[in-house]
C-alpha cells in the first residue's frame, strides 16, 4: 500500500459528498446527515494503560473518512464493496481503471428490522501500512485474531433519555465477541460486515433505538484493541457520526443473490455473554417484565 497521491486525495474529497445522506459541516450540529467527529472525543488506552488504567483522548484517526451510506433492502446485504450497485466500488473503477487504487476500509453495520437496513461507513488509507504493525497483523490475521481485537466505541450524542440509558456513555465492545462478523478482503479493500441481529440483547437495544432514529445523533469509532505495552497507545482507525436518519430516506438496494447467500451467518455461541459496557446497567434500569444477569464489562 503506497502513499496516497494528490489525485487520490482530491478523489476522496469529491466522493465524500456524493452519497444519499448529506455531509455535515462544522456548523451543522445534530441536523440530518453524517460527519466525522474529532477523534479526541473518544477515550482510548493511553501509553501507560497497563500500569495506570489511564485513558487518553484518541487524537486524529488513522484513516480518512470517505463516505457514508444509509441503505434499505428486502434481504440482508453483505459484501457491500463487491455489490454491483455500490457507489464507492463504481467510483474506484471509473476513476482508477488502471494502475494503483486507493485502499478502502468499509464497516457495514447490518440492522435487523422488518426491512433490512445498513449503516455503511467508508474510509481511505492515506499512509502505507508498516510491516508487523498492529494494522498489518489485523489485515493479515485470521478471523479469531480479528474477532478478539476489533473494538467499537459508541456514544449517543443526542437522543431520548431512554436510549441514552440503554446504551450508556461511550459504550465499548469487542465486536467479534458480541456479534457475528464477516471479513471481506479484496485487492484494494477490507470490509467488516457486522450483523446486529445475531445477539438477542444487541437486537433489543437496536429495536428500542430504531423507534427514535429521526431524533438520534450517534458517534461510532472503530479501533484495534491493544493488548501489550508495545501496542499502546490505542489509535482510532476511523469514526463517523450519523444524525436524524429517517428510514424512509434510506437508499433502496437489492441484495445480489450470490453475495446474500455468502453473507448469511450463524450467531456466535459466545455472543450472548459479551455486551457493550453499560448496556447491562442501562437495560436493567428500563421497566420490563423479565430479569437479566449482569454481563462482563470491557475497558
Amino acid at each position: 500500500m503506497a502513499n496516497i497521491s494528490k489525485d487520490e486525495l482530491e478523489w476522496i474529497e469529491r466522493v465524500r459528498s456524493e452519497g444519499n445522506v448529506p455531509t455535515l459541516g462544522a456548523d451543522d450540529d445534530y441536523s440530518y446527515g453524517w460527519a466525522s467527529p474529532p477523534g479526541d472525543k473518544f477515550l482510548v488506552r493511553g501509553p501507560d494503560y497497563f500500569s495506570t488504567k489511564a485513558k487518553v483522548p484518541a487524537g486524529e484517526s488513522l484513516l480518512k473518512p470517505l463516505g457514508f451510506d444509509w441503505i434499505r433492502s428486502s434481504a440482508k446485504i453483505g459484501e457491500i464493496l463487491n455489490h454491483p450497485d455500490n457507489r464507492i466500488g463504481k467510483a474506484i473503477k471509473d476513476s482508477f481503471p488502471t494502475g494503483p487504487r486507493p485502499f478502502i476500509w468499509a464497516f457495514n453495520i447490518q440492522l435487523p428490522c422488518k426491512e433490512n437496513y445498513n449503516l455503511v461507513a467508508y474510509f481511505a488509507a492515506t499512509e502505507p501500512v508498516a510491516k508487523g504493525s498492529l494494522i498489518d497483523q489485523f489485515l493479515k490475521g485470521d478471523d479469531h485474531f480479528r474477532n478478539s481485537r476489533l473494538k467499537l466505541i459508541a456514544d449517543i450524542v443526542k437522543g431520548p433519555w431512554i436510549v441514552k440509558k440503554a446504551v450508556g456513555e461511550q459504550a465499548i465492545c469487542i465486536v467479534g465477541r458480541v456479534l457475528s462478523c464477516k471479513y471481506v478482503i479484496g485487492d484494494n479493500f477490507f470490509e467488516v460486515d457486522i450483523d446486529v441481529g445475531t445477539n438477542i440483547m444487541a437486537k433489543a437495544v437496536f429495536h428500542l433505538a430504531f423507534g427514535y432514529f429521526t431524533a438520534l445523533t450517534v458517534d461510532i469509532a472503530f479501533l484495534i484493541e491493544s493488548k501489550t505495552k508495545s501496542e499502546l497507545p490505542e489509535k482510532i482507525l476511523g469514526c463517523f457520526r450519523f444524525s436524524d436518519l429517517n428510514p424512509a430516506s434510506a437508499m433502496a438496494m437489492e441484495a445480489s443473490n450470490s453475495l446474500d447467500r455468502s453473507a448469511t451467518s450463524l450467531q456466535q455461541a459466545s455472543g450472548a455473554t459479551w455486551l457493550w459496557k453499560s448496556i447491562g446497567k442501562g437495560i436493567s434500569s428500563i421497566p420490563h417484565s423479565g430479569t437479566q444477569e449482569s454481563d462482563s464489562m470491557l475497558e
